[in-house]
């Protein structure tokens, strides 16, 4: 939804959802209503039924954008995992389709998110198996987060579309 702040400034409100994704676990998190502020939500095991529990987080939060974090090289280039990732999106957005639920997904760069987030972690005094359990909901709020502050200071929406 468009909001209107005067002086021909347009906002986007509503929940968005980011994702996480690795080869075992996907992080999930989501912002509040007004795009500000990036929260966890759950870790959901890769694999069968990974992505209609997705699609049910999303209907559930009722989120208008799902944001997938795309891992680059420090060149900018794109490498095998980029390559899962982007086929995870694209079967996740014919799944979106497939609810009828109108949730546009959006490709962002991720690079570093997973170091920030065992950062923040580590300096929290999370440590080992405890970490592990949650680094991909970090790593998920940290992609989140970039992307609201993106279009917050651009007003342009986060990354591209899928």
């Amino acid at each position: 939804m468009l909001v209107d702040l005067g002086r021909g400034t347009l906002v986007r409100r509503g929940v968005r959802v980011a994702l996480d994704v690795g080869d075992a676990r996907i992080g999930v998190a989501s912002s509040d209503p007004h795009g500000i502020l990036a929260t966890p939500v759950e870790t959901v095991r890769a694999g069968a039924g990974a992505l209609e529990r997705i699609v049910g987080l999303v209907v559930e939060l009722e989120a208008f954008e799902v944001v997938v974090g795309l891992p680059r090289s420090l060149s900018g280039g794109e490498g095998p995992a980029a390559v899962k990732v982007r086929d995870t999106s694209a079967q996740l957005a014919e799944k979106l389709q497939q609810a009828s639920v109108e949730a546009e997904v959006r490709l962002v760069d991720e690079r570093f998110t997973t170091v920030t987030a065992e950062r923040m972690l580590r300096e929290r005094g999370k440590k080992g198996s405890k970490r592990r359990a949650v680094v991909d909901q970090a790593a998920a709020v940290v992609i989140l987060q970039h992307a609201l502050d993106f279009e917050r200071e651009t007003g342009n929406p986060p990354g591209r579309p899928l």
